[in-house]
């Protein structure tokens, strides 16, 4: 349903106001609620209306222009911007497929154009030599610098000597249960888990025990009943935004987890795959117990999916020479060429700008599926790219993704996840997958549409 007028419903505690106006107007523009060549009011209006000062409603249009959202047309005032057609099916019929976990899309050519620059100033290089030799495993000393660098504010100081490169988080994955845990042997996961977490356990063929979880992520009793009980190797977790539940862990509940684990020789295995994304972040096991937790830190959910490269910190600099066997092992090494691409990122300040930029769509796209979707039904972090939908009586997660599926968009079961016992009636919604944010709201309306619906009356029958 469209607008005649439009006004912008925020509050102060949607933090900077000018953020709050941009972000109302983005939501409005995806779900349909302000079309295309919409004229917005005068910005004196506007802020005569909402009882706040001209300059705030001037930085919200400004900062609305800037993401492409609206025009000035001069003389006439600022208008909703007009989309482009495109033959895309995804463009065209708004729907997506929301099973992958992807970093949102975001709409900045200047900033992408300089992430291609890297590459370009990589041939300027030593280009040749990156295709043309191989790298010891765990990376050169310049790229584990890099990531040293690049993970000092949630780590500290933890020098190049402990930290290794490694193929992307599922070959650190591979290479640390192999090198930590032997067939036959125990580790312990969340209830629900990262699947290739469960991929890998498989594969070397070492048991996994589920840890109960609540609303606030993985309950230290239930850790500690599973120590006294198992006796597991290792403790391999994401307690930040995790994968899928949405949830952080607490620093109390951390602290708890690190004095079980001391206390039955545990080691952690932290998968911290969107670690970077808070912008507060909560302490992380490695900082709180860097004797005992091994920290993966990928750099696919928070800059790019195709760099395929992660960040491994270990306990002491002796261990490093021990996995980097293990990587040896298992995959050779890390792509010299992405290594370095990342490399050259962080020490020109590209990196950081990318992780603002996904932190600002991710925003933007939280916000859009807090409007669309029922709150009493979804788990979700602002700060986080996906949602945990929990479905209502009279939906079995099988039917509602097969009835999903059917109208173009993937999502992700909870039987996925699940280590053991019966999996929960519900499924993961990935925000990023979406190659714009109308196309997004378009998606998300149609698993509203079916939320609302029985399974009965919405399957056929022949």
């Amino acid at each position: 349903m469209t607008v005649n007028v439009w006004s912008p419903a925020i509050s102060k505690a949607d933090g900077p106001l000018y953020l709050a106006i941009a972000d109302a107007l983005s939501v409005d523009i995806a779900s349909g609620r302000l079309p295309g060549g919409f004229r917005l009011p005068p910005q004196r209006t506007l802020a005569d209306q909402l009882g706040i000062d001209f300059t705030t409603v001037s930085r919200a249009y400004a900062e609305a222009r800037k993401r492409g959202l609206v025009e000035g047309r001069v003389g006439q005032g600022t208008y909703v911007r007009m989309r482009r057609p495109s033959n895309s099916p995804s463009t065209v019929t708004g729907i997506v497929d929301m099973s992958m976990n992807l970093p949102p899309r975001f709409d900045d050519p200047e900033l992408a154009a300089k992430m291609w620059d890297g590459i370009a100033e990589l041939q300027a290089g030593d280009g040749l030599g990156l295709l043309m030799r191989y790298q010891e495993a765990g990376g050169t000393l310049r790229d584990r610098a890099a990531g040293a660098m690049w993970l000092a504010p949630r780590l500290g100081d933890i020098g190049p000597g402990r930290l290794m490169v490694c193929p992307g988080a599922q070959g650190a994955l591979l290479a640390l249960l192999g090198a930590l845990a032997a067939p036959g042997e125990t580790i312990c996961a969340e209830a629900l888990t990262y699947p290739g977490l469960l991929a890998v356990a498989e594969h070397l063929r070492i048991g996994v025990t589920g840890v109960a979880m609540d609303e606030e992520g993985l309950i230290p009793e239930a850790f500690e009943d599973v120590c006294r009980k198992r006796a597991p190797k290792l403790l391999c977790c994401t307690p930040t935004l995790h994968n899928p539940t949405t949830t952080t862990l607490s620093q109390v509940r951390r602290e708890q987890i690190v004095a079980i684990a001391r206390q039955h020789n545990v080691l952690i295995v932290e998968d911290d795959a969107y670690g970077a994304l808070p912008v507060n972040p909560v302490a992380t096991f490695a900082a709180l117990a860097p004797e005992i937790t091994y920290h993966i830190a990928g750099l696919a959910k928070c800059l790019a999916p195709a760099l395929r490269v992660a960040y491994v910190v270990v306990p002491q600099e002796r261990t490093a020479a021990h996995l980097a066997g293990a990587i040896r092992a298992t995959a050779g090494m890390a792509s010299p060429l992405t290594a370095s691409l990342a490399t050259r990122w962080i020490e020109t300040g590209v990196a950081q700008s990318v992780l603002a930029a996904i932190r600002s769509e991710t925003r933007q796209r939280q916000a859009i599926a807090s409007q669309l979707l029922p709150s009493s039904l979804v788990q979700a972090n602002a700060e986080g790219f996906h949602v945990w939908l929990k479905l209502p009586s009279g939906w079995s997660r099988s039917d509602f993704a097969a009835r999903l599926r059917s109208a173009g968009i993937g999502v992700v079961t909870s039987d996925a996840f699940s280590v053991s016992g019966p999996a929960p009636e519900a499924v993961r919604l990935g925000l990023g997958a979406a190659p714009n944010q109308a196309s997004l709201a378009a998606s998300l309306g149609t698993v509203t549409d079916l939320l609302v619906q029985q399974s009965a009356v919405s399957s056929m029958v022949v």
